[in-house]
């Protein structure tokens, strides 16, 4: 066992394949002197019951990279560091049964193709030429995916310790680490033999990390959300058919997935292994009545056969040779998931210098990655790729016990299920209230969860089709698009109001405010009584985010971000404040709410109800009475036509939105904002705006000042990309799109090669086109080029237009 040391660069909490992972990439970054604790032996958690599959799918950008750079990694690993590892690529078969589930799979063949994999779709009969043994009479198709396979978990996590060791790494099992504590801006590792000071913590205690993470709260931290599932795969006995046919191929049988069903099945020696995801799920570890040991190491649970008897039935159906074996073992071990299922990698939320890798659910898929991207954030401030899905500062305030338990279960029962774009998740809704959310729901609103906020998607009336079986479908049509386009009309022709609650919003108030604001953002400030965007980037220039700053006095300043920003953003400004500024930095987000009033009768609405100063120009702002409340209004609109914001206190909010809908203002949803602000050219947060891409990539130059004397991060970076010029550009399209639009993440393709990619799509009511937003091979950016953008596997023609608003391209609507 290595000594402990008294200090070291980084300490990792946890000996699973993840922990490994992040001290193997950060000894390979240069920070060899990091030091991985273990309470037992490595592989002691999840790691040693994990199945090792290893496959690349998934229909999230970042983590379909995080899972192909694993499948890289571990194809050389072993050689590279001298261990032999039981690595199979034998590709895998994903089954659909629907029209739908197709679709999903262009999709993700799509995404793969644009990252270099190639996947495959392949028709009813292909499917039996690659596995013999299966049944194909109901399906509609599959996708291959020739990388996918399966490792031995355990020997991948000591490969990557030993290189991490070979590096200068230390590895210290069979200690715990006990508690942190902060001194003098350091970190001190607690353990039952010695303390280890160090800069950087990363807790990587995968369904320990909860307990983990406790140690931090003095320290800003909060409870990890998140919980755990007992998850149970079969081993059958030998079959003589499989190794037969094996023997005779030189290979294993490819890894077969139902997902429609919600299990795989893989070849295991001359047998299968069978992991079933049952909707009939069970959480551990979840009330006083089950409580979690203080040490759960290489422990199993006892199997509970009952409750996935009907997916092991309908498996022996898909391939009946599984029904000609028995059942050599049954595996039921723990593992930990987050409310969406996806892990928590980077910055611990309010907690300086410390880090999360944990709460993986498919931990060896994804662990090679996810070393990569913690090693990257923690030795260059940032990772490669834009890693929002699995950023821990996704979730903020709402995310109790009884939410992570709830919706871990709802994530496992439906873990290959498809994420349709107008479909809700129902477990654990109404976290955070708008002060009129009776009333939307009252008026038909339905529903949708912003960062724990509910706001309404759009409004159904009377005997529209509200059921969760109407939202199972990718295309446009359903019983939301004509509401949507009458909502869209509304702002068009007359006036909408949108209640808004959760918008993150900050103070910045006191001497100083305005020299250190103008030294974080890539422009100018506005003017008192004005209202401005600006941007922040990283040291790479690429954007970190967007806010709304308005200029109340000459040394205060309310900056609005989105919703799910909070966190994220709070935190950005936090860590550039100077130590002892004179100004501070206050969080209002759950003291005021806001309504948006738009479209050209918005003043006539408004006129009656307040005594504010309606011919102030576009872009101001003022404080106000409006139907005898106090309020801010923001002459702003996010929707492209005249308007306002209207900021107010939350006991406000009622008074003020009954008094706009009685004035004839007619509600509508977030889904006609989208398509809204799409027409304009208006990017969104992690779709449009993302550290995927640099300011000038964006298409923001006009935000930007280079020769402002101050510096701000990314400046320098800027100014070599601008004299070198930009790889990509943003440019919106018109597409002669069918039944969808363009979702995230669409390929497009010029004369057989892909070209880009789009950041976000909708139907635009008012262009009656659909459009997408798109990020381009510099070169193609120019209006009139002929593409094609591919939408679930369809290549629609689309042109490149001008890099303006397609929708009142001269904003006069807006200033009128």
């Amino acid at each position: 066992m290595a000594d402990i040391p008294g200090t070291a660069r980084a300490v990792i909490i946890g000996g699973g394949a993840v922990g490994a992972s992040c001290l193997y990439h950060l000894a390979r970054a240069g920070w060899t002197d990091s030091v991985l604790l273990e309470r037992n032996e490595l592989t002691a958690g999840s790691t040693w019951h994990a199945a090792g599959n290893v496959p690349t799918f998934s229909t999230s950008w970042s983590v379909m990279n995080m899972q192909r750079y694993s499948t890289e990694l571990y194809a050389r690993l072993g050689s590279e560091v001298d261990y032999p590892m039981n690595y199979h690529q034998t590709g895998s078969i994903r089954l659909a049964h629907s029209r739908e589930r197709m679709q999903e799979f262009e999709r993700a063949k799509g995404m793969g193709r644009h990252q270099g994999m190639d996947l495959e779709i392949l028709g009813v009969d292909e499917i039996k030429a690659r596995y013999p043994f299966i049944e194909t009479h109901d399906l509609k198709g599959a996708l291959y995916d020739p990388n996918d396979g399966d490792i031995d978990p355990a020997q991948l996590t000591q490969a990557l310790a030993k290189g991490a060791r070979e590096m200068g790494a230390k590895v210290i099992r069979f200690c715990p680490a006990t508690g942190v504590r902060r001194e003098n801006g350091e970190w001190i590792v607690e353990t039952e033999k010695g303390e280890i000071r160090c800069e950087i913590v990363v807790n990587a205690a995968g369904y320990y990390a909860q307990r983990v993470g406790e140690w931090f709260k003095p320290y800003g931290g909060r409870t990890v959300p998140m919980m755990v599932m007992s998850h149970q795969y079969l081993l059958s006995e030998e079959i003589p058919e499989i190794e037969a046919w094996s023997k005779e191929q030189g290979r294993k049988l490819p890894l077969l997935r139902d997902v429609d069903v919600s299990y795989y099945l893989r070849q295991e020696k001359h047998g299968f292994n069978l992991g079933p995801y049952e909707p009939r799920c069970r959480a551990h570890w979840a009330d006083p009545s089950d409580p979690m040991p203080d040490d759960f190491s290489f422990q199993l649970w006892q199997e509970d056969i009952d409750r996935i008897e009907e997916i092991v039935t309908d498996a022996m159906a898909r391939v009946p040779l599984l029904g000609t074996s028995g059942i050599s073992k049954i595996i039921n071990g723990p593992i930990p998931y987050a409310p969406d299922g996806m892990p928590l990698l980077g910055p611990m939320p309010g907690v300086p210098n410390a880090f999360e890798a944990c709460v993986f659910t498919f931990g060896i898929a994804q662990g090679g990655g996810a070393g990569k991207v913690l090693a990257e954030w923690v030795t260059e401030g940032a990772p490669e790729w834009d890693m929002w899905s699995c950023d821990p500062r996704r979730y903020t305030d709402y995310t109790d016990h009884e939410y992570c338990v709830a919706k871990g279960m709802e994530v496992y029962g439906h873990e290959y299920a498809m994420h349709f774009p107008w479909h809700r998740w129902s477990a654990a809704p109404d976290r955070k209230l708008s002060p009129v959310h009776d009333r939307i729901k009252e008026m038909g609103g339905q529903m949708g969860d912003y960062n724990g906020w509910e706001r309404a998607n759009w409004f159904a009336q009377p005997g529209d089709d509200t059921s969760e079986e109407a939202t199972q479908t990718w295309d446009r049509a359903g019983p939301w698009e004509p509401r949507i386009r009458q909502e869209c009309e509304a702002v068009r022709d007359h006036c909408g109001v949108l209640d808004l609650p959760g918008f993150s919003r900050f103070k910045v108030q006191g001497p100083g405010a305005d020299d250190w604001l103008r030294g974080l953002v890539t422009g100018a400030l506005p003017k008192v009584g004005r209202v401005g965007l600006v941007y922040f980037t990283d040291d790479r220039g690429r954007i970190v985010t967007e806010m709304s700053v308005t200029r109340e006095a000459e040394d205060l300043f309310v900056l609005v971000t989105a919703a799910s920003a909070q966190w994220h953003d709070r935190e950005w400004l936090e860590r550039h404040m100077p130590k002892g500024a004179g100004f501070t930095l206050e969080d209002w987000t759950d003291r005021m709410s806001t309504l948006i009033v738009t479209g050209p009768k918005s003043r006539d609405v408004l006129s009656p109800l307040t005594n504010a100063d309606l011919s102030l120009p576009w872009l101001s702002f003022q404080e106000a009475e409006v139907a005898g409340r106090w309020a801010a209004l923001l002459r702003v609109s996010f929707a492209g036509e005249l308007g306002w914001e209207i900021h107010a206190e939350n006991a406000d909010i009622p008074a003020i939105y009954e008094a706009v809908v009685d004035a004839g203002a007619k509600p509508f949803g977030m889904w006609a904002l989208n398509s809204l602000r799409i027409e304009k050219g208006y990017r969104a947060w992690k779709g449009d705006l993302s550290t995927d891409y640099s300011m000038l990539e964006g298409g923001l130059e006009r935000f930007v000042k280079l020769d402002k004397p101050q510096d701000f991060p990314g400046k320098a970076a800027l100014l070599a990309e601008k004299q070198r010029g930009v790889a990509k550009r943003f440019a919106p399209l018109i597409v002669e799109a069918g039944a969808a639009d363009a979702p995230y993440m669409s390929s497009i393709w010029h004369g057989g090669e892909i070209v880009g990619e789009t950041t976000s799509g909708a139907w635009g009511y008012r262009v009656s086109a659909s459009v997408a937003l798109a990020m381009l091979r510099a070169d193609l950016a120019v209006p009139g080029t002929k593409l094609e953008v591919e939408i679930y596997g369809e290549r629609c023609p689309a042109e490149v237009q001008p890099d303006a608003p397609l929708w009142d391209p001269e904003n006069e609507r807006l200033r009128a």
